[in-house]
């Protein structure tokens, strides 16, 4: 067995994330928010904004961003990364989507 083998896990149907949206993944180390933009490209990003800890899942996804339901912060989907200096980054991890299910990779996340 490769200890380095990426963990994918089946989080069901591209159609159960809305479009615009996010469905909230619930793992016994945290939160995950997977995001589905207009134009079906997917994200996830640990739900908790880096700034004050909003839950992203709740927040307004347009383009490929979402802002923060507490405070209106702006986080980059693909990056986890907040607009304006020293707002932080949320954490990132790999998706994947084939023939219409959505994967996550959780064994380790792009970025802290």
């Amino acid at each position: 067995m490769n200890v380095n083998a990426p963990s994918w896990f089946d989080i069901g149907s591209l159609d159960q994330i809305p479009k615009r949206g996010a469905r909230l993944v619930k793992t016994p180390r945290r939160d995950i928010a997977v995001f589905r933009t207009a134009g079906d490209e997917v994200f996830a990003l640990e739900n908790r904004c880096p700034h004050r800890g909003g839950p992203l899942s709740d927040g307004i996804v347009h383009g490929r961003k979402v802002a923060c339901p507490l405070h209106n912060l702006i986080v980059d989907l693909e990056s986890g990364d907040a607009a304006g200096d020293g707002q932080g980054c949320a954490r990132s991890f790999p998706v994947k989507i084939e023939k219409g299910r959505v994967y996550l990779e959780m064994s380790a996340a792009v970025r802290p």
